[in-house]
């Protein structure tokens, strides 16, 4: 049988979830703690995902590259999951730009080899803690062609806005060919059985296009700043009102 040929570093990792869960939760717990000390440098970053199995000479690997330097020269810092294929050619356009390029590896059987373009390069054993520093440490996602792990950040993040767990984001679908049986049978199958309403295809933008993907970006940018702005704006009232209580307090009374 196929699953029998396995390499035994799968067996040791799926070994480890019928191990001691005490010792488990310390190994998650260090993953959340070393992620966000690293990257809690980043300020506007964007995930691309993609296939590791696309090699250099593929256009949708140099397409990546394309995109990446473009979102690059405009201020994004740049997020993979730092393996080959896809990942590679997103951290590298990053890299020649003298941009933060980040790698979130992830220990796997075949395929994941880090690349050498990340000036942030960490390794997680747990996709779940992997997901979360993709989803806090992003303001957007891009999905390249890809396979398995690609839909999967796809659909989680889409869950993610349409639940209202996480604030909206740009989440961009690239190639329409490749793409594009998808959110026909979306738009749909979906549609048609009810499973999901149109509002929630405002979540998803599809294109061929670098600079359509950029403009996408810097408009989600802008607005994400006016939000902060109003925050802040909000909390100055009250915080000045508080200076001055501290400084007269004859004003608690009022």
């Amino acid at each position: 049988m196929p699953w029998q040929n396995k390499k035994n570093h799968t067996a040791s990792i799926i070994d480890d979830f019928k191990g001691d869960q005490s010792w488990r939760i310390f190994r998650i717990i260090s993953e959340f703690t070393q992620g966000f000390g690293e990257l809690s440098v980043i300020k506007d970053a964007i995930s691309i995902f993609g296939s590791a199995r696309l090699k250099p000479d593929h256009p949708y690997y140099l397409k990546t590259v394309e995109l990446s330097t473009l979102l690059s020269q405009n201020g994004f810092a740049i997020i993979t999951g730092g393996g080959p294929g896809i990942m590679e050619a997103a951290n590298k356009g990053a890299y020649q730009q003298d941009q933060l390029s980040i790698g979130l590896n992830i220990e796997l059987p075949m395929e994941q080899a880090p690349n050498r373009y990340q000036d942030i390069s960490l390794d997680f054993r747990y996709f779940f803690v992997r997901k979360v520093m993709f989803v806090r440490y992003s303001m957007g996602y891009v999905c390249m062609p890809g396979g398995f792990g690609t839909l999967d950040e796809f659909f989680e993040a889409l869950t993610l806005m349409q639940t209202h767990k996480i604030y909206p984001l740009p989440l961009v679908l690239f190639g329409t060919q490749f793409w594009g049986g998808l959110m026909d049978w979306i738009k749909t199958t979906l549609i048609e059985y009810e499973t999901i309403s149109e509002e929630d295809l405002k979540l998803i933008k599809l294109t061929d296009d670098p600079q359509e993907v950029l403009e996408f970006m810097l408009i989600h940018r802008k607005w994400k700043e006016e939000q902060k702005n109003k925050a802040e704006q909000r909390c100055q009232v009250p915080l000045q009102v508080l200076r001055e209580c501290m400084l007269n307090p004859e004003m608690e009374d009022k």
